[in-house]
């Protein structure tokens, strides 16, 4: 049996321990495996390069300019000199190409260059050139000797990432690159082809082998690009492809209370309902009662913007699952916001003969008995808590929903935990996020999820006008504070930090609460920040509630879910320090009631190109969404809130930024194949079959070579 026929064999390949390479051996295998986690082929092969250098053509010193990031010039090194006496000790090499005359500066491994360049000799030096005092110089070049493998130029650097550690021992991404030829001259009987030939042909990918190859050691931008796109496509459609599967087995396996009756949804829509859903909320509540009426378990993302209407939505889901004797249970990160929704919700419950309770961390153990002892019997139907609802001594009798509020906050661990729940039959899932994921980020964070949008703003609700100010602008800002205070108005201030910091020139909270205290003197004030004791920050936050105080001075610990209708202005200081999201979230603050609410960002005068994008777009628009694009767009995804806990795989290649088309056409493609062939039997779908067993059990990239 061959290497073709046999996967086990192909698996011990990739399992290879990376010190058999040529060229490694067990010194730099130590090194490789500490820094960078390298210890096998299989590692090595899919540590990718971040980005390439054009070493494909030669530039004339004389044609130089300092727009240029980099320039490979082909010349000679006339001599060289030593100059300044300790760390500022420097060698200074001159070299010529015949059209003009460049230095060469290392300020590191001074002796190592001294011992080994050689006068008078042919090199070709790449780096960043600089114009300084009428001289052109480039800092720490990379200078090979010519041979006739590079006279010609004609390639592309690929750059790793490394560390410090690495460089030192001069395992830079040159060393690497080489280690890697070693490696990928071996590898190609091993590479397989890890999808169907018609995607292959469909999308004219290059084969596997060819895209290792070519994205480790491409000869030219047009090789580059096309492996490119084929590791980008097999990474999203593996990552697609089993969010997809893990959607279809909950369709298929999991079974579900179903919620056919709709007597006290109708009775709270026709006699109590306050006022008029919007569209967009009625037909969210269509898409959960279809989900509910299946007899499959239920698994819905619920995306809304800040203000949306999601709580409402919510506990009229709530009743779907009262009305076919089953219970349902609303769980939320803080005390502050599980209280907020019990206040909102019980005014509802109570028109309706509905019981309803709260269980957090601080609920008493007299009054946590008789909850305990309710929810079991079934005389409790809607509980409103913390993380205190997983705890098992929470039983239901019949537990047929859980809400989840802020579910980035939230581990698949816990959400599990509620599931467990109801032995019997699991109940329904409704997650609920006020922070709008963009299109491309949605599908990979949540593709298993069905996803709903609340995407506007109930009637009468006033915009928040958005503007921008200077620290000079401090005084007439205090100004119009004062006249929002005088309305009976009250006002939050976030600072980004707590404690002031050397490195930064900020506004710190501290020397930010004596600022206002000092310009207000006679207005109570609270202070809110994430090292206050839990307690301490449910007082502070209570007085602010309650109007006992009319300024909040705080850090971001006042990002969500906080509802005070009768603050009016969010001023953020340091705006800059913000990133795109974080500064909607806090908006999100203020707007809650009738009255014109303002959002106000202070800068410094000096501020980056990027900054004003960000400052520009919250001036700009209100819709969470459009600022959400923006964002990814800005950051990258790895940064959006609540990547980290949902189980969003290591995207290796793949930027979901810049990817969404690939990634579109990727899902299309895992769904096409699941809903035709979900067990993989067809010839066609072969390679997909036999990627997937090769694969270890824990992995989560499906893309991964096994």
């Amino acid at each position: 049996m061959t290497s073709e026929t046999n996967p086990s064999v192909r698996t011990r390949f990739f399992d290879t321990k990376i010190e058999f390479l040529k060229g490694v051996g067990p010194q730099k295998a130590a090194l490789l495996n500490q820094e960078l986690g390298i210890f096998t082929f299989g590692d090595l092969i899919q540590h990718y390069p971040f980005r390439h250098e054009d070493r494909s053509v030669f530039h004339k010193i004389n044609t130089l300019n300092e727009q240029m990031p980099a320039a490979q010039i082909r010349g000679r090194l006339r001599e060289w000199t030593t100059i300044g006496e300790g760390h500022k000790k420097r060698l200074v090499g001159y070299f010529t190409d015949g059209t003009g005359l460049i230095e060469l500066v290392w300020f590191q491994s001074v002796a190592w260059y001294e011992k080994n360049l050689r006068a008078n000799t042919e090199y070709i030096v790449y780096g960043k050139p600089v114009a300084f005092g009428g001289r052109w110089s480039i800092t720490h070049p990379d200078i090979d000797l010519v041979t006739a493998e590079n006279e010609q130029g004609g390639f592309w650097q690929p750059i790793y990432p490394l560390t410090e550690k690495l460089r030192k021992k001069f395992l830079d991404s040159r060393a690497l690159s080489r280690i890697m030829k070693s490696l990928l001259e071996i590898s190609r009987p091993y590479i397989k082809e890890t999808l169907p030939e018609n995607l292959v042909q469909k999308y004219r990918l290059v084969s596997k082998a060819d895209a290792l190859w070519n994205f480790h050691l491409p000869q030219n931008q047009q090789g580059l690009h096309q492996s490119q796109r084929r590791l980008k496509f097999e990474e999203l459609f593996y990552n697609q492809f089993r969010l997809i599967k893990n959607k279809l087995l909950h369709k298929t396996e999991f079974p579900g209370l179903v919620f056919s009756k709709a007597a006290l949804v109708k009775e709270f829509y026709d006699k109590h309902l306050p006022f008029t859903l919007t569209n967009a909320q009625i037909r969210v509540l269509h898409e959960i009662h279809e989900d509910l009426k299946t007899g499959k378990q239920m698994n819905r993302l619920l995306q809304g913007d800040v203000g949306s209407g999601k709580t409402i939505v919510a506990f009229i889901a709530t009743l779907f699952a009262l009305d076919n004797d089953a219970q349902a249970c609303l769980m939320a990160p803080t005390e502050i916001l599980t209280d907020q929704h019990y206040q909102g919700l019980k005014k509802f419950a109570d028109l309706l003969g509905v019981t309803i309770g709260k269980l957090t961390g601080s609920t008493k153990k007299k009054e946590r008995e008789i909850i305990h002892k309710q929810l079991l019997d079934g005389s409790l139907h809607i509980i409103v808590g913390t993380h205190a609802l997983i705890e098992d001594i929470v039983q239901f009798k019949n537990l047929g929903l859980c809400i989840i509020d802020e579910q980035h906050r939230f581990g698949v661990a816990q959400r599990a935990k509620l599931w467990a729940k109801n032995p019997r039959i699991s109940p329904h899932m409704l997650v609920m996020t006020a922070t709008p994921i963009p299109r491309t980020l949605a599908m990979t964070l949540y593709g298993d999820l069905d996803i709903s949008a609340i995407n506007e703003l109930p009637a009468g609700r006033k915009p928040i006008k958005t503007v921008h100010r200077y620290d000079a602008h401090r005084l007439s800002v205090f100004g119009f504070l004062k006249e929002e205070i005088a309305k009976g108005r009250q006002i939050y201030m976030v600072y980004p930090l707590i404690e002031e910091s050397e490195k930064m020139d900020l506004k710190d909270l501290m020397d930010g609460y004596e600022s206002v205290a000092r310009a207000f003197p006679d207005v109570p004030l609270s202070i809110l920040h994430g090292k206050m004791k839990s307690q301490d920050k449910d007082y502070e936050m209570g007085r602010f509630v309650r109007g006992e105080t009319k300024i909040m001075v705080a850090t971001t610990v006042i990002e969500v879910g906080v509802n005070v209708p009768n603050a009016s202005v969010m001023v953020i200081e340091n705006a800059e320090r913000f990133g795109l999201s974080q500064l909607h979230q806090l908006r999100g603050r203020v707007g809650r009631g009738a009255e014109q609410s303002y959002c106000i960002l202070i800068t410094d005068y000096k501020i980056s190109k990027e900054t004003k994008l960000r400052i520009e777009t919250m001036c700009r628009t209100n819709d969470g969404f459009e600022i959400a694009e923006v964002d990814l767009q800005l950051r990258g995804p790895g940064d959006i809130s609540g990547t980290q806990q949902s189980g969003l795989v290591d995207l290796l290649v793949a930027n979901l930024a810049q990817d969404g088309e690939i990634l579109k056409a990727a899902r299309q493609s895992a769904e096409a194949i699941l809903t035709e062939d979900p067990d993989l039997l067809q010839s066609v779908n072969q390679p997909i079959r036999a990627h997937l067993e090769n694969l270890r059990k824990e992995e989560t990239n499906w893309s991964r070579i096994s």
